[in-house]
């Protein structure tokens, strides 16, 4: 079960938010809860384990950015998405950056935009969650992995097959 927090100080918002989400995924399949006040989603990320936290930019008290830096701190691998109607992109971009906000989402959004940006956001959650379960398996089998191995085994459950290579018998790589 996927687990989801949004936050926009803007209720109206919240509801369509959660109505596209409800819509697109099956109810047994995606947990969503939704705040009005960033303290309050603060203190719910502190309860909860989230696979994505969605934060509106602009709120009164801590913004977009805040939120999310904070979620980071607690939770390093929900994937974090930052939404804004604002076209400050160079205040976006410091928010991007420094909370490492996987998205971001204009509103108002298209909602096909917006379901493929949850999906991507799934998946990267899942490669977080892998990667980190590979090095505790590592480490518990007592081998500590180089971290050329570690990136290895990234790229290869990103995108199975790209660490092999198809050599011709005279030491060329083969592109069939």
């Amino acid at each position: 079960m996927r687990r989801v927090l949004i936050l926009d100080d803007e209720v109206h918002v919240l509801a369509a938010l959660q109505r596209a989400l409800r819509q697109a995924f099956p109810p047994d399949t995606l947990v969503v809860e939704a705040f009005s006040e960033p303290e309050a989603a603060v203190l719910r990320a502190g309860e909860a384990s989230f696979d994505v936290v969605m934060s509106d930019y602009r709120m009164p008290g801590l913004n977009g950015a805040d939120v999310l830096h904070l979620v980071k701190g607690i939770q390093p691998e929900a994937v974090r998405l930052v939404l804004s109607a604002s076209t400050d992109f160079s205040e976006i971009m410091n928010a991007v950056n420094r909370a490492e906000v996987f998205r971001y989402v204009a509103k108002p959004w298209n909602i096909e935009e917006l379901i493929r940006i949850f999906q991507a956001a799934f998946a990267r959650r899942d490669e977080l969650v892998g990667a980190r379960l590979l090095v505790e398996q590592s480490r518990a089998n007592g081998a500590e992995p180089s971290p050329q191995e570690l990136e290895a085994r990234r790229l290869e459950a990103e995108d199975p097959g790209i660490t092999q290579v198809n050599w011709d018998k005279n030491g060329g790589i083969r592109l069939d």
